[in-house]
Parts: structure tokens; C-alpha cells; sequence
């Protein structure tokens, strides 16, 4: 399958989400590589200063208020990159929104609106896209997480959207295939991310929520996505600790069971009051941040995800740390020889 996939500097992107976390990441640095954004979300406060903040820079930017939830507002967001650019290249879905609680304790309300953004407006934006983009070529990069792979206590629903994101986001590439349509999909699964997922997840227990380690920057995952808006990818797991655990629950699920049940639901709550129970759910958040406050340590980068994302850039690194090692073991038994 021959993809158009054109370098960033030509390229016009669209991303949803991009109002904070991954989303705001991936639009500043698709603009400082050049390419026009398209920055849709809910927070019209936040993508107007995310669009200064591009513009202020020397990039171009364009915004549009929109809930990924409802298919028209969807189609909003395609009639700007119209309107403004004369269509698209990328269309990135980063949209969406967590829980945490159990089960038994969601209602039925919060669970349909986490699915209408998680995976309903992922479904919008991809078919979208799809449409768009048969005559053209170009990428559609949907993100889901470590848990597409694996299901995790206390955001059982939210595993549960990323799974459905994956079943789609693998037959739509399939079907598209099946059409020789030049169009790349791509998976993007991100382990614990330092966004402010958590402040901005509606919240059933009566901890201050956090992220189970290891947790990466918002920027290495934007670098995932930008890759794959050049270089065609069936999938790029964000972050080695995401990829051991997905491996682990693929040859051994029971074992991963035991392990989530035991120590899971602990790893995603910390000592302190709820700060915002109700979280972006069901409304806007009341500010843009690419970070969050993870009180933890935080990994720059992912040697995993740079490995299969840049392999011969990887090898020579690998190689000259590998020489570096041999030089200094050298070295030291000189030294004792002397």
C-alpha cells in the first residue's frame, strides 16, 4: 500500500483534545516544525490562547469550539480546516475523558458520556477523515492507551472505550485497505502520561487521584504521533513500562490479574481530599496545561518507543553507550595495572 504522507512543514493537522495534555503538546510542536494546526476541544478560553501562543511563535493556527460527542459538531471542525486551509492532511483524535470508580458505582449517565467522547467522537472524527482523505492520502492517528491492551480496577470504563478504540481503529484500517485508499491509521498507546488526566477525571472515591508508574512527558507521545503523521505505523506503544505490561497480560492474563488485583486500585489514588470531583465529564475545564502535577518521577523519554520509532538513530546511541562502557571498563584495568 502506497501512502501520501507529507513532511510536516507541508502538512495541515487536525487534533481534538487540544485544548490541554497530549493534544496541546502535539499542536505546539506540529507548529514549530512548521505545519498549520487545527485545534478543536470544548475550552474555548484555552485553545484561544493556545492559537496566540502558535501565532506568537510564527506558526499558523486555527481553532474551533467543538464536542467530539456530537456528529455535527465534528463536522464543524472539518469545515474550518476547509474554510482556513483548504482541508487536511492529519486528523489526530486525542479527545477524551476518565472515571474513576468502580463498576458497580458509575452511572449509567457518566459511563454514556465518557463512551460518546472517548470512542463515539473517535468514530466521528476517523469517518470523517476517512472521507476526506480517500482522494488524497494522508494519516489518521487515533490515541488509546496501555489499556487497549489490558484492563486495569477503578477506570474499568475507561479500559473498556480504549478497547472499543482499538477494535475500530484496527477494522476502519482494514476496510480501507480493502479500498487501496492511501490513508494511514495509526494506534498511538500511551502508557501514564503527566497530563492533567487526573485532575480532569470525574472522581467516585475520596482520594486525590494520581497515575500508576511509570509516567512519561505529554511530549513524547506528541513526537509518537508527529512520526506517524510522516511515516506510515500500524501501531507505537508510548513508553517501555506500558509495553512490558501489555506483553505481559498477552502471555500471561492470569498472572497480570493477580497483579492489578492486588496492587491496581492503590497505584492510581494518593493521600489528599478530592480536589475537583466532577472533573471535565460533562463540561469544559477551566484551563489549558500541557502538564499536569504527577508528584512522582516523571521519564523524559522512552528508549522503547524512540527504539521502534527511530531504530537506526536508537542502534547508533545503543552503540556508542555500549562503546563508551567498553572504554572506560579498559580504562579502569590500566589504572589497576599501573
Amino acid at each position: 500500500m502506497k501512502y501520501a504522507l507529507k513532511p510536516l512543514h507541508e502538512q495541515v493537522i487536525v487534533i481534538t483534545g487540544a485544548s490541554s495534555g497530549i493534544g496541546m503538546a502535539t499542536a505546539l510542536a506540529a507548529a514549530k516544525k512548521g505545519a498549520k494546526v487545527i485545534l478543536a476541544a470544548r475550552n474555548r478560553e484555552a485553545l484561544v490562547e493556545v492559537e496566540q501562543q502558535i501565532r506568537n511563535e510564527g506558526g499558523q493556527a486555527f481553532h474551533c469550539v467543538a464536542d467530539v460527542g456530537r456528529k455535527e459538531e465534528v463536522q464543524w471542525i472539518v469545515d474550518v480546516a476547509v474554510q482556513e486551509c483548504g482541508g487536511f492532511d492529519t486528523w489526530v483524535n486525542d479527545a477524551g475523558v476518565s472515571i474513576y470508580g468502580r463498576l458497580d458505582e458509575v452511572t449509567d449517565e457518566d459511563n454514556r458520556r465518557l463512551f460518546d467522547t472517548n470512542f463515539w467522537g473517535m468514530v466521528y472524527g476517523s469517518l470523517a477523515a476517512a472521507q476526506h482523505l480517500k482522494s488524497k492520502g494522508g494519516a489518521i492517528i487515533n490515541v488509546g492507551s496501555e489499556v487497549s491492551d489490558i484492563a486495569i480496577p477503578l477506570q474499568g470504563m475507561y479500559a473498556a472505550s480504549k478497547h472499543a478504540v482499538k477494535g475500530f481503529t484496527d477494522a476502519l484500517r482494514v476496510e480501507l485497505m480493502e479500498d487501496k485508499a492511501p490513508v494511514s491509521v495509526t494506534l498511538i498507546k500511551p502508557a501514564g502520561i503527566d497530563t492533567p488526566y487526573p485532575e480532569h477525571a470525574k472522581n467516585y472515591t475520596d482520594k486525590a487521584l494520581t497515575l500508576p508508574a511509570p509516567v512519561y512527558t505529554p511530549e513524547e507521545v506528541a513526537n509518537a504521533i508527529l512520526e506517524a503523521a510522516v511515516h506510515p505505523y500500524r501501531d507505537i506503544m508510548v513508553g517501555g513500562g506500558g509495553k512490558a505490561m501489555s506483553a505481559l497480560n498477552k502471555r500471561f492474563p492470569g498472572v497480570m490479574d493477580w497483579i492489578s488485583s492486588k496492587v491496581m486500585s492503590q497505584e492510581q489514588v494518593e493521600e489528599g481530599a478530592p480536589v475537583n470531583r466532577e472533573g471535565s465529564l460533562h463540561q469544559p475545564s477551566t484551563g489549558g496545561k500541557v502538564r499536569g502535577n504527577h508528584k512522582g518521577y516523571v521519564m523524559k523519554t522512552s528508549l522503547y518507543t524512540r527504539a521502534k520509532t527511530n531504530p537506526v538513530k536508537t542502534s547508533v546511541i545503543a552503540l556508542a553507550a555500549g562503546a563508551a562502557v567498553v572504554a572506560f571498563m579498559n580504562n579502569n584495568k590500566k589504572n589497576g595495572h599501573k
